[in-house]
């Protein structure tokens, strides 16, 4: 399972659809530098990326990497027909299964944009009813020869429709669990950010007990979950004191710190200086 943090969004470069005859072979490919979406209507494809083979039959499909080979590894058995897409990302990407987080990110990385968030694209899978993501796959390849600026954004908009379908209709892989709990975590922490936060408060909220939690987090985020939470709190801050005009022991209330000590301390760690000299920097210049 492939992980993109976003923004920015992966974005659509190309697209199209192909059919092989009987005893025809997928083109062998290496390092080609932007990700290979592969989802066949009819027949089957058999290719394997490195030494990891897939079979792709109708409704399927298959997701390559960009810094990778895949070679066919069996000729068709009847004529297969599938549609392709290239796209690529400007932000980190990686493979979910690794202890560490994905992309190589350490918390510092994951805290410069609070409103980061994870996708998760499954490496393969089956789409219970793939006929919609055949129409914008059409949909798509028909769009491409319009060159305008209006039709390349909705590309974009469309595509981003497609990978949520296929985010939303294949089922992730067993021990992906822990990723889907981080995120269930980091939301709820953002939704109650004003409130006074206790563990056993997010334990019954998530229904999971506050040390797995934190485990969770730990894995995918590098840091507990009061850290995430004082991150972003300090975050919001940071919003108020650029746009408004508010005192700012008022925005430390309304940023979800119950004391203007501890706000102060807080803020002067991870932002290096104090909330007033903040606002005079960005608000003098």
């Amino acid at each position: 399972m492939f992980q993109f943090i976003s923004p920015p969004l992966p974005h659509f470069i190309l697209c199209g659809e192909d059919t092989y005859p009987i005893g025809g072979k997928h083109a062998d490919r290496s390092g080609i530098g932007v990700f290979d979406l592969l989802l066949v209507t009819r027949g089957c494809l058999h290719i394997a990326e490195e030494n990891v083979p897939l079979t792709i039959g109708p409704g399927s499909f298959a997701l390559f990497r960009p810094d990778r080979a895949h070679r066919t590894t069996e000729p068709c058995r009847e004529e297969t027909h599938f549609y392709w897409a290239h796209f690529q990302t400007l932000g980190l990407w990686g493979e979910a299964e690794s202890e560490e987080p994905a992309g190589g990110s350490g918390p510092e990385e994951t805290y410069r944009a609070m409103d980061q968030f994870a996708i998760y694209l499954p490496r393969s899978g089956t789409l219970p009813s793939p006929e919609p993501a055949f129409a914008q796959l059409r949909q798509l390849s028909a769009m491409q020869e319009d060159s305008s600026a209006p039709s390349h954004w909705r590309r974009q908009l469309l595509f981003q429709e497609l990978l949520l379908r296929l985010r939303e209709e294949t089922k992730l892989p067993p021990g992906s669990s822990y990723l889907t709990i981080a995120d269930e975590a980091a939301a709820f922490l953002r939704r109650n950010y004003k409130a006074a936060f206790t563990y056993r408060k997010m334990s019954d909220a998530l229904h999971f007990h506050a040390n797995y939690i934190s485990l969770c987090m730990k894995r995918v985020y590098g840091c507990t979950p009061l850290d995430y939470l004082t991150r972003y709190r300090v975050e919001q801050a940071k919003r108020l004191l650029i746009d408004t005009n508010e005192a700012v022991g008022r925005i430390a209330e309304e940023s979800g710190f119950g004391s203007f000590p501890y706000f102060v301390r807080c803020f002067g760690r991870l932002a290096g200086m104090t909330p007033a000299a903040f606002r005079k920097q960005f608000r003098e210049r």
